[in-house]
C-alpha cells in the first residue's frame, strides 16, 4: 500500500520540477496527474473481479511488477507524453494493488483479528501520504526529477518478494468471465471520474462536464441493468441490500469527501503562508501521522468494546472538532497553533477509518472479497476526487473574494499566483494580502469539511446498526479459511 500512496504525495512536490526542466506545460501537468487517476478508477471494478476469479495474491503480484515496470519507465520519460502515457500504466498496476491488499485481508484473517489488520493498512496509508512529501522534497534536492518514481521500483519488488514467500493464495469459486460488465463498468466509471475532475478547470454547466456525467449515467445505468440479468454477475447487485455495507459505504465516501479539500487546503497553507518547504511542509504533519497511528488502536478497541457505529461515528465527529478548530486559523498564527487541530484530526481518522472499512468488508462474502473492496476503494475515489471539485472551487472562489479589488486579476486567480507576481514586483502588501485572503479561504473551506463530518456521523448513527456485527460472527472454519484451490505453500495465520 505504502508505495501506491507515497507515489500519489510524492508528484504533487515534484510538479514546479517538471514544469522546469521537463517543459511541462499546464494542460500537460493536469493529465500527467489524471491519467494515473482515470485509469485506476475507471479498472476497479474489473480487476476487483479478476482478482476473485483469477487469484488475489496472483492479482497482487502482477499489480506490483507492473506498477514498478510503469514507474521505471516514468523515472526516465523523456517527454511529458511519454510520461503521461507511464502514469497511466502506474494507475493499471494500482487497481490491483489497491483493492487486492483489501481482499487478502478479508480473505485471511479471522473476523476477531480483521480490524487489527485493517489498523496497521490504516497507518500504512497515513504513513505513504505523509512521508511522500519529506521524501519528495528530499530526492529532488540531491537527485533528478526521474527519483521521484525510480524509488517506486525498489519498494514494489519487496512487496513482490514479500507476496510470494508470506501470502496465502485464494480466490472465489469459478464464475464465468464478464466482458460486457467489465467494459461497461470501465465506460461508466472513467466516465464519471473525468467530469468531476473537469469540474474545477471548466465549472459545472461546461459541455465537457455535463457530458462526462450524462455518459457516466448511461453506462453505470446499464451497468446495473446488465449486472441484474447475470446468473454469475461480476459485480452482485445483493450487496447493496445489505444495510451495514451501504452504511459503512456511505461513511467512506463522506469521510473521504470531507477530508481531500481540507489537506488539499492544508498542503498549501504550509507551503504559502508559512513559508515551509516541501520537506519541511511533509515534517509539519507529523503531529498528525503520530495521532492517526496511535487512535488506531484505539478505534480498534472501542470498534471491538462498543461496535463499529460508535467507533466510526465518534472518529467522525473528532474528525470534525480538528477541522473546525483548524477553521479558526488566523493569518498571523505560527506553526504550534496548528498543532492541536492536527491531533484532532488524526485522532478522528485514526478512529474512523479501520472500524468504517472493517465493517463493509465484513458484509462481504468472503467470494465477493475482490470486487466488493473495489466497490469500497471506488467509492473513496469518488469522494476523494468530488472533494478536490468541489472544496477546491470554494477554496478558489473564497480567494479571489478575500482579494482587494485593485490586486489585478491575475493575482486573484490563486495565492501561487500572487505570491509569484509579488516576488516578481517586490510588492510585499501583496504578499501580505494573499496570504490573508488564503487564510480565510482555508477557514471556510475547513468549516465545510467540519460540517460533511458531522452529516457523516449522524449518516452513521442511523445506518449501522447497534454493536459491531464482524464481532459477532463465528472464526472461520479450515474449510472457509481455504482456497478454493489449495496450494502447497499455504499457511494462514493462527
Amino acid at each position: 500500500m505504502v508505495v501506491l500512496v507515497i507515489d500519489t504525495s510524492v508528484l504533487n512536490v515534484a510538479i514546479p520540477t517538471l514544469i522546469r526542466e521537463m517543459g511541462a506545460s499546464r494542460s500537460d501537468i493536469q493529465w500527467i496527474l489524471d491519467s494515473y487517476i482515470l485509469v485506476f478508477a475507471g479498472l476497479l471494478l474489473t480487476a476487483g473481479g479478476l482478482l476473485d476469479r483469477h487469484g488475489r495474491r496472483r492479482g497482487l503480484v502482477i499489480g506490483l511488477v507492473l506498477f514498478g515496470l510503469a514507474s521505471l519507465a516514468a523515472s526516465f520519460a523523456a517527454s511529458p507524453g511519454q510520461l503521461i502515457a507511464a502514469r497511466a500504466g502506474m494507475g493499471a498496476g494500482g487497481a490491483l494493488v489497491m483493492p487486492g491488499t483489501l481482499a487478502i485481508l478479508t480473505a485471511v484473517f479471522d473476523p476477531a483479528e480483521r480490524k487489527r489488520a485493517f489498523a496497521v493498512w490504516s497507518s500504512a496509508l497515513v504513513l505513504g501520504a505523509l512521508a511522500g512529501p519529506a521524501v519528495g522534497g528530499l530526492l529532488l534536492r540531491h537527485f533528478w526529477w526521474g527519483s521521484v518514481f525510480l524509488v517506486n521500483v525498489p519498494v514494489a519488488m519487496a512487496g513482490v518478494l514479500a507476496a510470494v514467500l508470506i501470502i496465502p493464495e485464494s480466490r472465489a469459486p469459478a464464475r464465468r468471465p464478464d466482458l460486457v460488465g467489465a467494459l461497461l463498468s470501465i465506460i461508466g466509471l472513467t466516465a464519471l471520474v473525468w467530469a468531476v475532475i473537469a469540474v474545477a478547470e471548466d465549472g459545472w454547466s461546461s459541455v465537457v462536464v455535463l457530458t462526462g456525467f450524462g455518459i457516466a449515467a448511461l453506462g453505470l445505468t446499464a451497468f446495473v441493468l446488465w449486472e441484474r440479468r447475470q446468473s454469475e454477475p461480476m459485480l452482485a447487485l445483493e450487496l447493496f441490500k445489505d444495510r451495514t455495507f451501504n452504511g459503512g459505504s456511505l461513511s467512506i465516501v463522506l469521510l473521504s469527501f470531507a477530508g481531500g479539500g481540507v489537506m488539499l487546503a492544508l498542503t498549501q497553507y504550509l507551503q504559502f503562508v508559512l513559508g515551509f518547504d516541501a520537506l519541511r511542509a511533509g515534517l509539519a504533519l507529523a503531529p498528525l501521522l503520530v495521532s492517526v497511528m496511535l487512535f488506531n488502536a484505539v478505534g480498534v478497541a472501542v470498534d471491538k468494546r462498543f461496535g463499529a457505529r460508535v467507533a466510526v461515528s465518534g472518529g467522525l465527529l473528532l474528525l470534525a472538532a480538528g477541522f473546525a478548530l483548524l477553521a479558526t486559523t488566523a493569518a498571523g498564527d505560527s506553526y504550534l497553533r496548528l498543532v492541536p487541530a492536527l491531533v484532532l484530526t488524526g485522532a478522528g481518522s485514526g478512529m474512523a477509518v479501520p472500524a468504517s472499512y472493517g465493517t463493509v468488508l465484513a458484509a462481504l462474502p468472503r467470494e465477493h472479497a475482490g470486487v466488493g473492496s473495489a466497490v469500497n476503494e471506488t467509492v473513496q475515489q469518488v469522494g476523494q476526487a468530488l472533494s478536490v471539485a468541489v472544496l477546491g472551487s470554494i477554496l478558489t472562489a473564497a480567494f479571489t473574494a478575500a482579494m482587494p479589488r485593485g490586486a489585478g486579476s491575475a493575482a486573484r486567480q490563486s495565492i501561487g499566483d500572487a505570491l509569484a507576481l509579488a516576488a516578481a514586483t517586490g510588492d510585499a502588501e501583496l504578499t501580505h494580502a494573499a496570504q490573508r485572503a488564503f487564510v480565510q479561504a482555508m477557514s471556510l473551506t475547513t468549516l465545510i469539511g467540519a460540517i460533511a463530518a458531522t452529516i457523516a456521523a449522524a449518516a452513521t448513527i442511523v445506518l449501522l446498526r447497534p454493536g459491531n456485527r464482524s464481532s459477532r460472527l463465528p472464526p472461520a472454519s479450515a474449510a472457509e479459511r481455504a482456497p478454493t484451490v489449495a496450494s502447497p505453500e499455504m499457511r494462514y495465520p493462527s
